[in-house]
C-alpha cells in the first residue's frame, strides 16, 4: 500500500466527520483529510483535487438529495472511488448506490473497525458492502428502468444533470463548466433523450426519484 492517502469526508455533522477522520487516520501512516459540510463545498473539493484516493459521501447533506449527489460527483471525477455513508442502510439503498457507481457503502452505525476495513477494501480495488445483507433485486420497474438510463449518461451529461437538479440555467452551467451555452444545450438534449423525457423539469423530477430513502424513491 502507498504510504500516504488523500481523503475527502463529506458530511454535514461535525461529530460524525470527526469519527470518520479518526477511522481514516488509522488506515495509513500519512493521510491528508479534507472536509466538506455541504454539497457545494464537496463539489469544489472534488473538482480542485484530482489526486483524491477516496471520497466518503453522506447521502443527505445541504444542497443535494439522496443518490443524485453521487451521480453528479461521479460526473466530475469518474475515477475517484466514492463510498456512500448513510443512516439509510436498507438493502434497496445500498444496491442502488452500488449500481450508480459507488465503490462501497458504509452504514452510519458501523464500528470503527468496519469503517476502516471497508476503506481498505476500496483502496485495494474492491467493492465494500455490509456483510450478510441480501440486496435482492429491484422490485420497482420504474426505478430499475431509471437506473439503466442514468447508467447510460456520459460523465459530463451526469454532471450537467446534477446541475439541472440544482436549478441552474444553461448559461450558469456553461459558465461553471467553462464551455459554450450551445454545448450545454446539446448535453441537455442528449440527457432528455436518454432519460426518455421532454423537458428539463421532467428530467429533474426523474433525478429526484433516486432518493436516499427507498421509501421515498418513487411517489
Amino acid at each position: 500500500m502507498p504510504s500516504g492517502y488523500k481523503f475527502v469526508i463529506a458530511d454535514d455533522h461535525p461529530l460524525f466527520r470527526g469519527a470518520l477522520k479518526q477511522a481514516l487516520s488509522g488506515v495509513a501512516q500519512k493521510t491528508t483529510i479534507l472536509e466538506a459540510g455541504d454539497f457545494e463545498s464537496t463539489k469544489s473539493l472534488v473538482a480542485a483535487n484530482e489526486d483524491i484516493d477516496l471520497l466518503l459521501l453522506d447521502l443527505s447533506m445541504p444542497g443535494t438529495s439522496g443518490l443524485s449527489g453521487l451521480i453528479s460527483l461521479r460526473g466530475i471525477h469518474t475515477d475517484v472511488p466514492m463510498v456512500v455513508v448513510s443512516a439509510h442502510d436498507e438493502p434497496e439503498t445500498i444496491r442502488r448506490a452500488l449500481e450508480l457507481g459507488a465503490s462501497g457503502f458504509i452504514s452510519k452505525s458501523a464500528s470503527m473497525d468496519d469503517i476502516r476495513s471497508a476503506v481498505q477494501t476500496v483502496l485495494s480495488g474492491g467493492i465494500a458492502a455490509p456483510v450478510g445483507v441480501d440486496f435482492g433485486v429491484e422490485r420497482d420497474p420504474e426505478v430499475s428502468d431509471l437506473i439503466k438510463r442514468l447508467q447510460s449518461l456520459t460523465p459530463q451529461q451526469a454532471r450537467v444533470l446534477g446541475m439541472l437538479g440544482e436549478g441552474l440555467l444553461n448559461k450558469q452551467i456553461a459558465y461553471e463548466l467553462s464551455v459554450s451555452e450551445a454545448t450545454i444545450k446539446a448535453h441537455v438534449s442528449a440527457i432528455l433523450q436518454k432519460l426518455g423525457v421532454d423537458s428539463r423539469t421532467q428530467a429533474v423530477i426523474m433525478l429526484s426519484k433516486i432518493g436516499g430513502d427507498p421509501r421515498a424513491a418513487v411517489q
